[in-house]
C-alpha cells in the first residue's frame, strides 16, 4: 500500500505538467484560430493603399489600423512564414468580402491591388431610386434600370456607405454588395434587435422615417420616442417623410392637398407604420429605433434651421408652429 501510495504522489507532478501542457496547446490553436478569423467590422469596401517602400511590420500595421486583422503581429507572421515580404504589392486594396489572415496576406502579395477606382457615396435615408442615379453617374457603364429591376424589393436592406468600386461593376454586383455589407453591420445589433421584439422590417421602418424626419443622433433618438410612444397609444404617426416618400417631393415643398392623399404611406390617414422603408437608414438611424429617448412628448416640428421643438399637447403643438414656423 505504501510503495503503490508513493507511486502515485510521484505521477501527480508529471500529470499537473502533462494538463498544463495539454492546455497550452490548446489555448495556442484556440488563440491561434481566434487571431486568424475576419474582424467583426471588417473593413468592406473601404480603399486601402499601401503606400511604395513600407517594411512587413509597417505593412502589418497598416492593416491592424484599418480592421483588417485583429493582430498585426500575426499578419507580419504570416507574411515572413508563408510568403515573401518583398512581394507585398503597393497600391489600394478593396476587399468586397470579409477575409482571414492568410487570405489577407495572399491578397497583398500577388495582383490583388486595384486602382483607378470610383468612389460612390450612398447617403444614410436615400431611397433605391436614388442609389441608382448616383450610381449612373459615378459609373459610365451601370444600367441603373436593372439595378431597380432587382433591388426595389431590398428598400431598407441596402447598406449606406462610401464604395470604391470599379468602373464596369454591375448593377447584379452593387446589388449584392449592398445587401451583404448591410447583413454584415446589421449583424452586430442583432442582440439589441431580438431584446426589442419587433420584426426586423418593422425596425427599417422607423429607421427609415427616422432618416428624414430627423438630423442628429440627438433627434433621432427623441423623435424615435415620440413615434414609439405614439404606436403604442394607438395615434396617427402624422411623419410628412412618407408622403415624400410616395409623392418624390422635399419635405418643404408638401403641401396641405398632398397630405390627405389615400395611400398605405399616408401616416395621417392610416395608423401605424407604412407598409415598408421608405428609404435606406444608416446605423445611427436603426440604433434610435432600439434606443428612443423616453419623454412625456407627442408632438414636434423642426424650424426652417433644422432646429426641433418638442410639446406634450397639441395646444402646445400649435402654439409651437405659431411661434416658429410662421
Amino acid at each position: 500500500m505504501i510503495e503503490t501510495f508513493e507511486t502515485k504522489k510521484s505521477l501527480r507532478p508529471w500529470l499537473s505538467t502533462l494538463v498544463a501542457i495539454v492546455a497550452l496547446i490548446i489555448g495556442v490553436f484556440y488563440a491561434s484560430w481566434w487571431l486568424a478569423r475576419p474582424p467583426a467590422d471588417f473593413p468592406l469596401n473601404a480603399a486601402i493603399t499601401i503606400p511604395r517602400g513600407l517594411s512587413a511590420s509597417a505593412i502589418a500595421d497598416l492593416m491592424k489600423e484599418h480592421g483588417a486583422v485583429r493582430s498585426a503581429a500575426y499578419l507580419y507572421v504570416t507574411l515572413i512564414m508563408s510568403h515573401d515580404p518583398q512581394s507585398v504589392q503597393a497600391g489600394t486594396y478593396v476587399f468586397d468580402t470579409p477575409l482571414n489572415v492568410k487570405q489577407v496576406a495572399d491578397k497583398i502579395t500577388t495582383s490583388g491591388a486595384t486602382d483607378n477606382l470610383k468612389a460612390l457615396t450612398l447617403p444614410e435615408g436615400y431611397t433605391v431610386r436614388e442609389y441608382a442615379r448616383l450610381a449612373n453617374t459615378a459609373l459610365p457603364e451601370f444600367d441603373s434600370e436593372t439595378f431597380l429591376a432587382i433591388a426595389l424589393k431590398d428598400e431598407g436592406y441596402l447598406f449606406p456607405d462610401t464604395y470604391y468600386l470599379p468602373e464596369d461593376f454591375t448593377a447584379e454586383e452593387l446589388h449584392e454588395l449592398l445587401k451583404n455589407t448591410f447583413e454584415q453591420k446589421i449583424s452586430g445589433l442583432q442582440e439589441a434587435i431580438d431584446a426589442k421584439g419587433w420584426p426586423l422590417t418593422d425596425v427599417l421602418i422607423l429607421a427609415s422615417l427616422l432618416e428624414r424626419e430627423a438630423n442628429t443622433e440627438e433627434s433621432m433618438k427623441m423623435v424615435s420616442g415620440i413615434l414609439q410612444q405614439r404606436l403604442e397609444l394607438n395615434m396617427a404617426l402624422q411623419a410628412d417623410a412618407s408622403i415624400e416618400y410616395v409623392l418624390g417631393k422635399p419635405l418643404g415643398e408638401l403641401t396641405p392637398e398632398d397630405l390627405e392623399i389615400d395611400t398605405p404611406y399616408n401616416t395621417y390617414l392610416y395608423r401605424g407604420l407604412p407598409p415598408t422603408p421608405i428609404g435606406n437608414p444608416g446605423l445611427a438611424a436603426i440604433r434610435a429605433v432600439l434606443e428612443p429617448t423616453s419623454s412625456d412628448y407627442l408632438f414636434y416640428i423642426t424650424d426652417s434651421e433644422g432646429n426641433f421643438y418638442y410639446a406634450e399637447t397639441f395646444d402646445e403643438h400649435r402654439a409651437n408652429i405659431a411661434k416658429y414656423l410662421r
